[in-house]
């Protein structure tokens, strides 16, 4: 089995509002005899923002996880972050604190509809979260700390990267990308999308973690799409035969 991954360097941020970056990034799948199945990682804006530089806090990452996340905390603890990055905010400004608020919960409901396949478009989607014990983060981690926070079989953890993959035939501002054809063209094409980490934690190569994380969910995706396709052929087959 073959696993092929290229991702081209970012473009860089813009300096006042917002800006957009894209991605791209595929996996090959082949086994033995077979045809390689590819699944395709193409664009998807990805807000980055600007934020005073400060010193990366050193992690030991032996007590890192990164996993799929199901539990509402914690993907309220990762709507959180993904406010916390994507947005520069005067703490100074009236009415600021309501205003994450509602960033937040918007940015949960949305979530929680799109793992759950409420959404149109979206045939699957899985948050992918880095996450680390409470205790393992020093005081200078006291906002984020606060901030992303969630409580797993007894223990706090707080999420410090997350990202969403999608599986899906277009997001929204998809701007470039060849479309899979023929009997690709329902499953083979998927995105990410969120990805994030915590400011404090940069440089720790936890935004490497998550996605090397998102390619192995995804080549489980493909490897089961493609035993059911199997299924369903041996199934026709035997009924002609």
């Amino acid at each position: 089995m073959a696993l092929l991954f290229s991702l081209p360097p970012p473009s860089s941020p813009s300096s006042s509002s917002p800006s957009f970056s894209s991605h791209c990034f595929s996996i090959s799948l082949s086994s033995g005899h077979q045809s390689g199945r590819r699944i395709r990682f193409l664009p998807v804006a990805a807000t980055t923002t600007t934020h005073n530089r400060q010193h990366s806090i050193p992690l030991d990452k032996s007590w890192l996880a990164v996993a799929e996340a199901s539990e509402e905390d914690q993907l309220w603890a990762a709507a959180c972050l993904r406010v916390r990055s994507f947005y520069d905010f005067q703490d100074s400004s009236y009415g600021i604190h309501d205003h994450k608020r509602y960033l937040t919960e918007r940015e949960f409901v949305a979530l929680k509809e799109r793992i759950a396949g409420k959404r149109k478009g979206f045939k699957r989607v899985s948050c992918i979260n880095a996450t680390l014990p409470l205790s393992q983060l020093s005081s200078s981690a006291n906002d984020l700390c606060a901030a992303c926070k969630f409580t797993s079989n007894g223990e706090d953890r707080v999420v410090v990267g997350t990202l969403d993959l999608n599986q899906c035939l277009w997001l929204p501002e998809e701007i470039a990308g060849t479309k899979p054809e023929g009997i690709e063209a329902g499953f083979g094409r998927a995105y990410l999308s969120n990805v994030c980490v915590a400011r404090e934690l940069h440089r720790n190569g936890l935004g490497y973690d998550i996605v090397t994380k998102s390619k192995i969910v995804a080549e489980e995706w493909v490897l089961h799409q493609m035993v059911e396709a199997k299924c369903i052929t041996d199934a026709y087959l035997g009924h002609l035969a």
